[in-house]
C-alpha cells in the first residue's frame, strides 16, 4: 500500500466508478474532479461573472511558476510558460547559433518531438548523430564515447516513452558540462513522478507539457532555461510580450527582451489550461512526488513480475533504477490482447507491436491485477 490515502485520491477520477481501469498516463491523463473544478470556475468567471480578471489570471501565473520551479528545484524566473513541448524545444534548436558542421547527438529512441526541432538545422549544416542504444538504455558513458570535438548539442528524454528507460540525468549532465556540450532534457515522462533537480543535474534546458504525468489538460507545457543558455540563445521568434513592461508604452515599439524566461512567452497564455494545470500540479505536490515515486515503484514490479511469468518479452528495464512508470512487452498477439483489454475497458497503448502499461498514483494493485489477468 502507498504511504498515502489512495481512496481519498481515487475519489477525485469519477471515472472509476464507470468500470474502467486507466493505465494510459505516458499518452494522456484524466483530469480530476479539481482541475475541472478550477478550469470552470475560469470559464464562469468569463462568461458570466466578473469578465476582467486579469489580476487573478498574473496570480495563477505567478503560482503556477513557482509550483513549477520547486518541482525542478529552480527559481521561478527560470520558468516559461508555453503550449505544447515542440515549441519549448524549438527555442533552443532555433536560437543557438549554429556552424556549418556542428554536430547534434541524440538517442536512437527518442520521441519524434525531440527529434524534428533538430532535424531542421540540417538546413544550416548542422549535423545529427544518432546515439545507438541496445534496448533502449542510455547510460553516461554511452554518451561520453559518443561525443565528438564538434558536438554542440545533446538533447533526450529523462524517461524514454516506449521502453520506459529511466535516464541517470547527473551522471550525464556531468559528463556534458565537462565537454562543454549544452544538455537539454525532454521531460514530458517523468516531470510529476520522478525527482528532477535542474542544477544538480546540470540540465542546461528543459521543455515538457503538462498533459501526460504532470494530469493537466492538453494546450499547455513549460521550459526551464538557465541563465547561461538563456544568455546564448538568440530567438527567433518575437511577441509583444517578449519585452519588458509590455503593458505600457504601446507606440515605443523597442527591442527590450524581458531578463527572466518570460523573454519566450509570446503572446496571450491559455488561462484555461493554467488554471487546470496550476490545480493539478497543486494535487501531486500535495501527495508528494516521492511517495508517487516509491509507489509506481510497487505497481511497475507488479507488472513486470506477471509479465515475466507469462513468457512475454520485457521491453522495458529489468533494474529498479532505471524504471520510472512505464512498463511495455511483446506478446506474440499484441493487437488481439490490445482489444481484449479495451473490451474490457482496461485501457493501455499498442505501440510498435507491443503493449504498454503506465499507471499512476491513484491506481493500485488490484486495478493492475484486474488487468493481468487477461495475460493468461
Amino acid at each position: 500500500m502507498p504511504s498515502y490515502d489512495i481512496n481519498q485520491y481515487r475519489s477525485l477520477f469519477p471515472f472509476l466508478e464507470t468500470g474502467k481501469r486507466y493505465f494510459n498516463h505516458a499518452s494522456t491523463s484524466p483530469l480530476s474532479t479539481r482541475v475541472v473544478a478550477a478550469m470552470q470556475n475560469y470559464l464562469r468567471e468569463k462568461s458570466i461573472g466578473d469578465l476582467e480578471i486579469i489580476d487573478r489570471v498574473v496570480r495563477q501565473i505567478v503560482e503556477l511558476k513557482s509550483g513549477i520551479a520547486t518541482l525542478l528545484r529552480s527559481s521561478n524566473d527560470r520558468i516559461a510558460l508555453l503550449d505544447n513541448t515542440s515549441n519549448g524545444l524549438n527555442i533552443i534548436a532555433n536560437g543557438l547559433s549554429w556552424k556549418h558542421g556542428d554536430r547534434i547527438l541524440i538517442p536512437d529512441v527518442e520521441f519524434p518531438a525531440n527529434v524534428y526541432p533538430f532535424l531542421n538545422l540540417r538546413r544550416f549544416g548542422v549535423e545529427i548523430d544518432f546515439l545507438k542504444t541496445k534496448s533502449g538504455a542510455i547510460h553516461a558513458e554511452d554518451v561520453d564515447r559518443a561525443l565528438t570535438s564538434r558536438t554542440r548539442l545533446l538533447t533526450l528524454s529523462h524517461v524514454q516513452f516506449l521502453h520506459g528507460f529511466r535516464a541517470d540525468l547527473q551522471s550525464i549532465g556531468e559528463v556534458c558540462r565537462r565537454n562543454g556540450v549544452v544538455f537539454c532534457v525532454d521531460a514530458i515522462q517523468s516531470a510529476g513522478i520522478v525527482p528532477i533537480d535542474v542544477e544538480i543535474m546540470k540540465i542546461d534546458f528543459l521543455a515538457s507539457g503538462a498533459q501526460k504525468w504532470l494530469m493537466a489538460p492538453e494546450g499547455i507545457s513549460f521550459i526551464y532555461v538557465s541563465e547561461e543558455c538563456q544568455s546564448r540563445i538568440q530567438q527567433a521568434y518575437m511577441g509583444w510580450m517578449n519585452m519588458k513592461d509590455f503593458f505600457s508604452d504601446f507606440f515605443r515599439y523597442r527591442m527590450e527582451l524581458e531578463q527572466s524566461a518570460r523573454r519566450y512567452e509570446n503572446g496571450t497564455p491559455n488561462v484555461a489550461g493554467i488554471a487546470g494545470f496550476n490545480a493539478s500540479l497543486a494535487l501531486l505536490m500535495e501527495v508528494g512526488v516521492e511517495k508517487i515515486e516509491a509507489h509506481l515503484r510497487d505497481l511497475t514490479h507488479t507488472i513486470t513480475d506477471h509479465v515475466s511469468a507469462s513468457g512475454f518479452e520485457l521491453l522495458s528495464p529489468a533494474t529498479e533504477e532505471h524504471r520510472a512508470g512505464i512498463v511495455t512487452f511483446r506478446p506474440p498477439n499484441a493487437k488481439e490482447l490490445f482489444e481484449r483489454l479495451r473490451s474490457q475497458q482496461i485501457l493501455v497503448s499498442l505501440r510498435e507491436d507491443a503493449i504498454r502499461f503506465s499507471p499512476h498514483f491513484y491506481n493500485t494493485v488490484e486495478d493492475l491485477q484486474t488487468a493481468l489477468r487477461y495475460l493468461r
